[in-house]
């Protein structure tokens, strides 16, 4: 007889609170990418005082395994990213970061202790379902290279192989009690760009003893914008921003030199190699037509992240069976980047929003800010979501 969803509602209700207090210390004790070791030992406790076999990958990374106690082969994993960010968060919280500086400002808080309470849910059923979950607590996901893409090649998708994976992220446009689904491309391609356009610097007064790197730049960032409108494929959304800008000359001082730092995600690997080619021919091609030289680097980072149809399909009805139809959204394009993406290039994926905003309690900041913040209800959704997702998935 299959689980019923009343059993996960009721025990998600039971570990709610524990839920909440493991989200409120990994709140106050934030570590950034690849820095996450008091965390990685706090998940390793955790799942020890639970009986969960587990090894470390990747360095602190955690890989934990529940396996049902009735006969199936079939396997699924259940990811958590655990990193936070450097940012200094808003004064007078009780459950603020004793971290000065760095702050959970995306949620991973809330992801990691929501696996967590995930762990409990499932291992306390495990008498009633077939097959494996592979529990995955990824570290470095704010940063290149991105901790997925280690965790893949130390072999988190082998022994055993999965046949999915499903991974949540907080969203606080979406109420608390409501979550968001997309099937096919949802989250964008990620490269960081790094230009420095070098002429001759001078006196402002006498241009033309000079080469001007100001000028030039403004001419490449006009220019550039022409991979965007005139050779992307109009119906495959591409984005080129620059952020940061350098030329530290003065009102009468034309620099020697000039560095930009900018952005380019778009949703086509094929295309996204082309438009790299592109950026650079232009950029060299127009500052050496004008006397100077262009030194421009692309980082490459995060693929698009696809959401496999058949998968995300299934937790789409699984969401609709627990939540109810109003509290299951259909999600946009979103041309932010997640790591998750490297999962989703190997493996069926589905990457879902679980709603965490309240805006009558006036939760609603974005995420990456100091101010970011959850109606903690979230959590109550989140463990018993994804754990009736989980069983209703090996029990197909």
């Amino acid at each position: 007889m299959p689980i019923s969803k009343q059993k996960i509602q009721e025990l998600a209700q039971s570990y709610f609170q524990d839920t909440v207090n493991n989200r409120r210390f990994l709140h106050q004790n934030p570590e950034l990418s690849f820095e996450e070791y008091n965390t990685s030992a706090f998940i390793k406790q955790v799942l020890t005082d639970l009986g969960i076999p587990f090894e470390s990958m990747a360095n602190t990374g955690v890989v934990a395994l529940i396996k049902g106690e009735l006969p199936s082969d079939k396997v699924l994993a259940l990811r958590a990213d655990m990193d936070a960010l450097p940012i200094t968060e808003v004064e007078g919280r009780s459950y603020g970061s004793k971290n000065i500086g760095v702050m959970h400002a995306c949620g991973h808080d809330v992801h990691t202790s929501s696996l967590l309470g995930v762990a409990k849910i499932l291992n306390e059923l495990k008498a009633e379902f077939g097959g494996t979950l592979k529990l995955i607590f990824q570290p470095g996901e704010e940063r290149l290279p991105g901790g997925a893409s280690l965790m893949i090649k130390d072999g988190v998708l082998q022994n055993p192989e999965p046949q999915g994976i499903v991974g949540q992220h907080v969203m606080p446009f979406i109420e608390s009690g409501k979550v968001g689904f997309r099937s096919g491309k949802y989250m964008a391609s990620c490269d960081e760009l790094f230009m420095t356009i070098r002429g001759k610097g001078g006196h402002g007064a006498m241009p033309h003893q000079n080469i001007d790197p100001i000028a030039i730049t403004a001419q490449i960032i006009s220019a550039l914008q022409q991979v965007v409108s005139r050779n992307a494929d109009p119906r495959t959304p591409t984005v080129l921003s620059w952020g940061k800008i350098i030329g530290n000359g003065a009102t009468n001082v034309i620099p020697e030199e000039v560095n930009l730092e900018g952005t380019f995600r778009t949703f086509d690997e094929n295309w996204r190699e082309d438009a790299h080619a592109r950026m650079h021919k232009m950029a060299v091609g127009i500052a050496e037509s004008m006397g100077a030289t262009c030194d421009f680097e692309i980082r490459k980072g995060y693929p698009f992240l696809i959401n496999e149809a058949k998968i995300t399909e299934a937790a789409r009805s699984y969401a609709v069976e627990y939540l109810g139809g109003d509290n299951v959204l259909e999600l946009d394009l979103w041309p932010a980047a997640e790591d998750f993406a490297y999962y989703s290039q190997e493996t069926n994926a589905c990457f879902y929003r679980l709603g965490t905003g309240n805006q009558a309690k006036g939760i609603s900041s974005a995420v990456h800010t100091n101010t970011f913040d959850i109606d903690e209800t979230a959590l109550q959704t989140s463990i018993g979501l994804m754990s009736y997702i989980a069983v209703r998935y090996l029990g197909e």
